[in-house]
């Protein structure tokens, strides 16, 4: 199978038929196999009923349901875990990322000998204060532990080989910093390329202050890791000192 198409979703039952039908289009048009696995992270709208139908229309469709709200993390997770692409890319279920990024991130996955290529969203429709400065703080802050030379570390659009996302885990808000946990994993070839960021045409934002509060603790407990699971005596030793 060419291509895993991993969409986390909460509340789209709006978006979810434009979405599906723009994926198919572009995956017939390029003659990819594929599969686009879509993770309802405990929707309260009617998005599970939408998807249901629309696999009815069309067998590339899989679904995978939480019974509450786990967080974009675990929805991630789990749908790696179900993926057989051999490349995979993410994309958030809003449409605010275009599928027409996905052959051009998957050519230059492959072309390029990445392990990663990472989505930079460098034109923005959404450049209010409660987004706009903690992303700049958090991509700032993420490039200097990391050393990891990306401008939007938190873009959900995203490829991957299939080797990478099954070898890590993904949890908490760390779905932020999943090039981070795959250069500690040894996946160290990150890419990155220039997308499309559209405009909001359904629905609300999901993002808000307590997951600014949360993702500043993951980034610092994967420094911590990181820094020290590889010589854990010396970081007890200095404090047995």
């Amino acid at each position: 199978m060419d291509l895993s198409i991993v969409i986390p979703l909460l509340n789209e039952e709006e978006s979810l038929p434009e979405l599906c039908d723009w994926i198919k289009r572009v995956c017939d048009a390029n003659n990819f196999s594929y599969e686009v696995i879509l993770i309802d992270d405990g929707s309260t709208d009617d998005s599970w009923e939408v998807l249901q139908k629309l696999r009815t229309e069309n067998p590339h469709l899989k679904g995978i349901k939480f019974q509450r709200n786990y967080g974009k993390s675990a929805a991630l997770n789990e749908g790696f875990r179900a993926a057989h692409g051999d490349v995979i890319i993410t994309m958030d279920a809003d449409l605010q990322d275009s599928p027409d990024e996905i052959p051009e991130l998957r050519k230059m996955l492959l072309d390029g000998h990445y392990d990663i290529v990472s989505g930079w969203k460098k034109v923005r429709y959404d450049n209010t204060v409660t987004k706009n400065i903690p992303s700049k703080f958090f991509n700032a802050v993420t490039r200097s532990v990391s050393n990891i030379k990306l401008h939007d570390f938190n873009c959900g659009l995203k490829a991957y080989h299939k080797k990478v996302v099954k070898g890590i885990e993904v949890y908490g808000e760390m779905h932020r910093y999943i090039p981070v946990l795959a250069k500690w994993a040894g996946f160290k070839r990150i890419g990155e390329k220039v997308v499309e960021h559209r405009a909001r045409k359904y629905g609300v934002t999901k993002f808000g202050w307590e997951r600014f509060v949360n993702g500043f603790l993951d980034l610092l407990s994967i420094q911590f890791i990181s820094r020290f699971g590889k010589k854990p005596m010396h970081f007890f030793g200095l404090l047995g000192m």
